[in-house]
């Protein structure tokens, strides 16, 4: 009787563990690994790879991107690792990686004109790729769900793996390639016309009103007048989760009421729990579709 229930518990853990995996932190010791993913050896492209648990295998990747205006920033400040080692203790593999800052001296305000402003998103979402591509050219040693690839980004990040996502035309991924889920920290993309039912995925976006640099409605860049060399029209969280309603597609968007841009940062720590949920119940075990509005007030 004794060794009966000693088994009985035993299994009724194992159970509880694969209940809560990717939903609540199952391992302690967190794995980071860096590695140089651009094909051009003269040109160091890098990424931080974090994992938890031995020899796991079909791990789902959470592909982060940082913000800094395409200017500054960089893939392995304290926030992002507190991000990136809280998502591995619940068994995400994630991939925290730098791009080429080709604003960089330059800035990302009025007085840059917008056909720059663009080719440093583009620019961006071509070595986000080709991060992606060198994980799947070694898939084997990365131990990743090829079919779960999220990603995600804050601010400039989020400007970045949003035009992944729905407008860039990627020539570098497989042709049947395509992301399982997007999460965009106060982004914005410059087209709503190409997110249709070939490109909308599961889609996650926190916003604030009171954001002044990226606009959470349909608005200019940094709000610049229509003189500004760098007027550019965007179309922020609440018109791509419109866009994503009417296709009927899974979407959780949380409206900061008197947000600012600080959300970009502040999403990954004030609203870790949604993402945790967002991940779980829309894109590793989804039951339905799901379309959640969600407000915060901060007036």
């Amino acid at each position: 009787m004794k060794y009966l229930a000693i088994l009985l518990f035993m299994i009724a853990t194992k159970a509880t563990v694969a209940q809560t995996l990717y939903f609540e932190s199952v391992f302690s010791e967190v794995t980071k690994t860096t590695y140089n993913y651009s094909p051009d050896q003269n040109e160091s492209l890098q990424l931080d790879f974090y994992t938890a648990g031995a020899d796991r295998e079909k791990m789902p990747l959470m592909v982060y991107v940082h913000g800094g205006g395409f200017s500054n920033g960089v893939r392995d400040d304290e926030g992002t690792v507190r991000f990136a080692t809280e998502l591995a203790q619940r068994g995400y593999a994630v991939a925290s990686v730098s791009y080429r800052l080709t604003m960089k001296g330059i800035g990302f305000g009025c007085d840059v004109e917008s056909s720059k402003k663009l080719a440093a998103i583009d620019s961006a979402s071509y070595d986000v790729s080709l991060a992606i591509k060198y994980i799947l050219d070694n898939i084997d040693e990365f131990g990743i769900d090829q079919n779960k690839i999220i990603v995600a980004g804050s601010s400039a990040g989020a400007e970045t793996v949003l035009n992944m996502a729905f407008v860039y035309d990627n020539e570098i991924l497989p042709s049947d390639f395509k992301y399982a889920g997007v999460i965009g920290m106060a982004g914005a993309i410059n087209t709503l016309q190409k997110i249709d039912e070939d490109r909308a995925v599961p889609t996650q976006l926190f916003h604030g009103t009171g954001d002044r640099k990226v606009p959470y409605n349909i608005a200019p860049h940094h709000y610049c007048n229509g003189e500004d060399k760098g007027f550019w029209m965007l179309y922020g969280s609440k018109p791509i989760a419109a866009r994503l309603k009417g296709l009927g597609e899974s979407y959780y968007f949380t409206t900061i009421y008197g947000g600012g841009h600080s959300w970009a940062g502040a999403s990954m720590t004030e609203g870790f729990n949604e993402i945790i949920d967002f991940l779980y119940h829309d894109v590793i075990n989804p039951k339905s579709i799901r379309q959640t509005d969600r407000t915060i007030n901060k007036l």
